[in-house]
């Protein structure tokens, strides 16, 4: 499946899970959800999948995704009030550590659910 289809697809499930749910849950619950709705649409979804971080052929760190789906979008779940910088860049070194190029930090906060694309 192209990668702009399955953004459209995961968008999709995000904004269904939101309205489903609405906002106070715990990330947790989100992921979850979220996990049922993108089987339900026929795309897989991992979750807390290890990312290692290598500097100079040393392994020097291990961190992990809150969901990558399909193997080729990391999805990082917030339930607060704003994203800050520092969401931002933790999916940028995310994406950098494991290679992938597409990233979207998700929060699930009121009015609604908001969406950044992070793009390597």
């Amino acid at each position: 499946m192209l990668e702009r289809n399955l953004s459209h697809i995961v968008r999709g499930c995000i904004y269904e899970v939101y309205r489903q749910l609405g906002c106070g849950f715990l990330e947790k619950v989100y992921e979850k959800a979220l996990i049922t709705e993108l089987k339900l649409q026929g795309v897989q979804a991992k979750p807390q999948v290890p990312i290692t971080v290598h500097y100079k052929n040393a392994v020097v760190g291990e961190y992990f995704a809150d969901l990558v789906v399909e193997g080729v979008i990391i999805l990082e779940l917030k339930a607060q009030r704003q994203i800050s910088p520092a969401n931002e860049a933790q999916l940028l070194n995310y994406l950098k550590a494991s290679g992938m190029r597409l990233g979207m930090l998700v929060n699930f906060t009121f009015p609604k659910a908001s969406i950044r694309r992070i793009v390597l």
